[in-house]
């Protein structure tokens, strides 16, 4: 049975407006959650997108793999069936991850397609607003919203989903960065190979503390995605990253002359904090919520999961958002991500290396959490065990405690 009664959004006395669900950002998660909700949800559901401004996010790519045809499918700019790894000393390691490709999402296509539903569906609504408080009510939440010309609204709902970042970093044990810049190339003369994605390419130099590779999307033969990734605790300067993928696109790629059409750059926290599933009367959705993975920073398949869920839940009655990862998954996650910040294994050397000796099937299910214990204790004894083991061991010794990008790398 219908959970759910209304089936138009309504005003309540007072110029409240009342909704099923509201959805606060317009992010990878909140775009999903509405996409999902628009088609399968609740009969009244609004997503407030901050207005054009600062507050806005400038745009962005997503990439993940999936199998066969997904209900994003429309939205995908790209995709690659081969993948390629080159190992610091420059050998290239070229997979094929079938079932699997690699996609990639451009947050303006995930716009169009999740704006364009809405519009078409009874009862969805898009508000371009900056939210400004969510605090419980008797019977759900209530959303303090100001709009582009001054006005304030409030928004009452049944359920209250929100994907902002958080305000400050949670405690944890440990926090690195995974922080870049890419540029959209345009080469004079064919450079890439359409079918090849790089994903990882540790030919440039390694940085003090954490690691560093080039990451290459080509979009065409004379295009591509070209970008300068780094784990470590700080991000860099703009002209920093800057120098970085001139080098990388000049020694490495010999790109020859060509154009930077467009550049984006971005900073994802990677963290074994504990991510609560609720903050006051909203659910935290997304990477608030824990959806990025720990050891990768990879976020877009967990957040698709966790939309999927949410909207099963739904139908039910109930606001629920899953775990985005296993327990067990977690904890591992932990012990990698504190090897890595201790230096304690080569962080080149060990991701080669699981491109080298797993499947290529079961590698992506393991970097997407779906492993089982059987199959994650194979791929364990193909890391370097003793300081994976080690570590294992310190951590439960160390506090959570509130941490933040240390300066001094910052300044690069």
């Amino acid at each position: 049975m219908d959970a759910y009664a209304t089936h138009e959004p309504t005003t309540a006395a007072g110029g409240e407006e009342v909704s099923d669900v509201v959805i606060v950002g317009g992010g990878a998660a909140g775009l999903s959650l509405a996409y999902r909700l628009a088609a399968e949800g609740p009969p009244t559901v609004t997503l407030v997108e901050a207005p054009d401004g600062p507050r806005r996010p400038a745009e962005r790519t997503w990439c993940h793999w999936d199998q066969g045809t997904g209900d994003l499918d429309e939205a995908v700019g790209a995709s690659w069936s081969r993948l390629r790894v080159h190992g610091a000393d420059g050998a290239p390691l070229t997979v094929r991850p079938w079932p699997f490709t690699y996609r990639m999402i451009r947050s303006s296509a995930l716009e169009r397609l999740v704006h364009t539903r809405l519009a078409r569906t009874p009862g969805g609504r898009l508000l371009r607003a900056t939210a400004d408080t969510v605090r419980a009510t008797a019977d759900g939440a209530e959303v303090g919203c100001t709009t582009p010309d001054g006005r304030t609204l409030r928004l009452r709902a049944r359920h209250v989903f929100d994907s902002r970042p958080l305000p400050a970093p949670l405690p944890a044990r440990t926090l690195l960065l995974q922080h870049f810049r890419g540029w959209f190339v345009h080469t004079d003369t064919a450079r890439f190979d359409p079918g090849v994605a790089d994903l990882m390419d540790f030919r440039v130099p390694q940085p003090p503390h954490g690691l560093a590779f080039g990451y290459v999307l080509p979009l065409a033969p004379d295009r591509a995605l070209v970008e300068y990734t780094e784990f470590s605790r700080a991000p860099l300067t703009t002209p920093a990253y800057e120098a970085a993928l001139a080098r990388y696109s000049r020694d490495v790629l010999r790109l020859g002359a060509f154009t930077v059409q467009a550049s984006e750059q971005g900073v994802i926290p990677m963290t074994d904090a504990r991510f609560p599933r609720r903050h006051g009367a909203a659910v935290r959705i997304g990477a608030a919520g824990g959806a990025t993975r720990p050891a990768t920073g990879y976020t877009f398949a967990a957040v698709q999961r966790q939309s999927r869920a949410i909207a099963a839940a739904l139908r039910t009655g109930r606001a629920v958002a899953p775990r985005p990862y296993r327990r067990r998954t977690l904890a591992m996650d932990a012990v990698l991500l504190r090897a890595l910040d201790t230096g304690r294994i080569d962080g080149p050397a060990f991701f080669t290396g699981l491109f080298r000796d797993i499947p290529p099937h079961r590698l992506f299910r393991f970097l997407d959490g779906a492993t089982t214990p059987l199959e994650d204790w194979g791929i364990g004894l193909r890391c370097p065990v003793g300081p994976l083991l080690r570590t294992a061991l310190e951590l439960p010794l160390r506090p959570r405690r509130p941490l933040a990008p240390r300066a001094e790398e910052s300044r690069r």
